[in-house]
């Protein structure tokens, strides 16, 4: 059986796209509702989700990225071209990188994807919209490197989801997010 080769940089052009049409349709009345993401509401996570372009940008470049310093504050308002921007700049970064360097966009394609879930699900966005086979490569890639010890207040304790359930469903059960999650009404 030959090994099917997958083209890292099309799945992360196809996330970064994902991920600017889901934030592009958040309303701005819905810039401060809750998300799955525990304490955080839609401007957080969309900061959140910004300031990962440039950390993913600066760790494309050989730079070591402290994770754990809080996001830089956004531009602007208009956070759809601020992501945009970034993720053309992380698109430059990995075309210009090393081939034995792209493996490491794998982190970027599942952090997208599980923060894709996020948005679309506090939005209230059908997650048809979602790519599912992004969700299936997310899920592949993280079951054997999300560890417990890697799990806190971003990953929580995986929640059962049936292995028949969607992909998007098991990639956010997985992520610790309950797939039945929905924003308060009002």
């Amino acid at each position: 059986m030959r090994a099917v080769q997958i083209d890292r940089l099309e799945l992360l052009t196809r996330t970064l796209g994902q991920t600017t049409e889901r934030i592009a349709a958040i309303g701005t009345d819905q810039r401060a509702v809750p998300t799955p993401c525990a304490d955080w509401d839609m401007h957080t996570l969309v900061t959140h989700v910004i300031e990962d372009l440039r950390r993913f940008t600066r760790a494309a470049q050989g730079e070591k990225v402290d994770w754990s310093q809080p996001p830089q504050p956004l531009d602007g308002d208009d956070w759809t071209a601020e992501f945009d921007r970034g993720a053309q700049q992380l698109l430059d970064t990995w075309r210009a990188a090393p081939t034995d360097a792209l493996p490491r966009v794998d982190q970027a394609v599942t952090e997208l994807a599980v923060h894709g879930w996020d948005i679309t699900k506090a939005t209230r966005q059908p997650l048809s919209l979602l790519d599912d086979e992004i969700a299936e490569y997310a899920l592949a890639w993280s079951k054997p490197r999300l560890k417990p010890e890697y799990r806190g207040a971003a990953f929580g304790a995986e929640v059962p989801v049936p292995d028949d359930a969607p992909a998007q469903d098991r990639l956010a059960g997985w992520f610790g997010r309950n797939p039945g999650w929905s924003p308060p009404q009002g």
